[in-house]
């Protein structure tokens, strides 16, 4: 059994999360192609091959079609359209796209708008970095883009070993010349690695809308349902004393990008005795932010399963005071 980083005590691991599990669709020759295509025909002519791909999965995926539909009725209020439905598909392809010309380095192609930045930038009593927790929500290679262009807002992404060996995959496939700066989750030098880049004041990312199964998890009341989000990255925000603010980078159509930062819970300050109350709190402001940005921004989901399903039996809950 590997150790967690997150857990100073062993428990016995339940059966695995389905996103987990779940066979990611494409390939990496499929990947190459695309990325061939959109460096030598340029990023006009190349996105009309995303409303090929973007149909094909709207016809062809009736699984994540369905669990769609089920999240744009909530976040819309009204059943979806098949417009809506084929909007949210071709927003996430286009994110995918235009990350071959971001981790390129070609930022000029994009306007991209940032609001919270002063937040992070902030100067803190102890000098040290923070942990920016983000969802399957926007881009991400949209918000590391605004690091590489701004010296000081460098992002070092911490993930789980098989995201990890996966995006490093892709980046090669992408550019072979690229490095990825990620620190893989799931041992324990893990945290002392996210430990020394707080404590040089950088940034760690991480998303928190996901479990690969066995860490706890809060229910929350998200888009009018229960849903489970795991305590994992808030809890070691709380372990590593640090400020947690949300960010997204969403595509809002063309080549426009907007990023956000907001805070989520400042642990800077607090002891080493972090009760459960503070986290679970954290964890509910965190929810209520990326519900918030799902209103504003609804086209930018990305968890084509389905977010509001049973948790695996095994899995220890806390159910929090709304």
């Amino acid at each position: 059994m590997k150790a967690n980083a997150w857990h100073s005590q062993a428990q016995a691991a339940p059966a695995a999360s389905p996103w987990a599990t779940h066979a990611e669709r494409g390939s990496m020759m499929m990947l190459r192609l695309m990325s061939w295509i959109s460096l030598r025909l340029g990023r006009r002519v190349s996105r009309g091959v995303l409303y090929g791909i973007a149909a094909y999965f709207f016809v062809f995926a009736p699984q994540a079609r369905r669990h769609a539909r089920d999240y744009l009725r909530r976040v819309l209020g009204r059943p979806a359209k098949p417009i809506d439905r084929f909007r949210q598909i071709f927003t996430f392809a286009s994110t995918i796209h235009d990350r071959v010309y971001l981790l390129n380095g070609r930022f000029e192609l994009f306007d991209i708008s940032v609001d919270g930045e002063a937040l992070v930038r902030a100067d803190r009593p102890n000098g040290g970095g923070a942990l920016l927790i983000g969802a399957h929500l926007g881009s991400f290679e949209a918000t590391r883009a605004l690091g590489q262009r701004r010296a000081g807002l460098e992002i070092a992404m911490a993930m789980y070993a098989d995201n990890a060996r996966k995006i490093n995959a892709a980046l090669i496939a992408i550019s072979p010349r690229l490095k990825a700066d990620i620190i893989e989750l799931g041992h324990m030098s893990a945290m002392l690695e996210i430990r020394a880049r707080l404590a040089a004041g950088s940034f760690v990312g991480m998303l928190g809308d996901r479990t690969p199964g066995g860490e706890p998890v809060e229910q929350v009341m998200f888009l009018g349902a229960p849903a489970s989000f795991p305590l994992g990255p808030l809890r070691a925000a709380a372990m590593l004393r640090c400020p947690v603010f949300f960010m997204a980078g969403f595509y809002l159509g063309g080549n426009r990008y907007h990023i956000v930062f907001e805070p989520i819970a400042d642990f800077s300050t607090t002891g080493a005795d972090v009760g459960t109350h503070a986290i679970s709190a954290a964890v509910r402001q965190y929810a209520a932010v990326v519900e918030r940005n799902c209103r504003l921004y609804p086209y930018n989901w990305f968890n084509f399963l389905d977010f509001w399903q049973a948790q695996p039996a095994g899995v220890p809950r806390v159910s929090g005071a709304e």
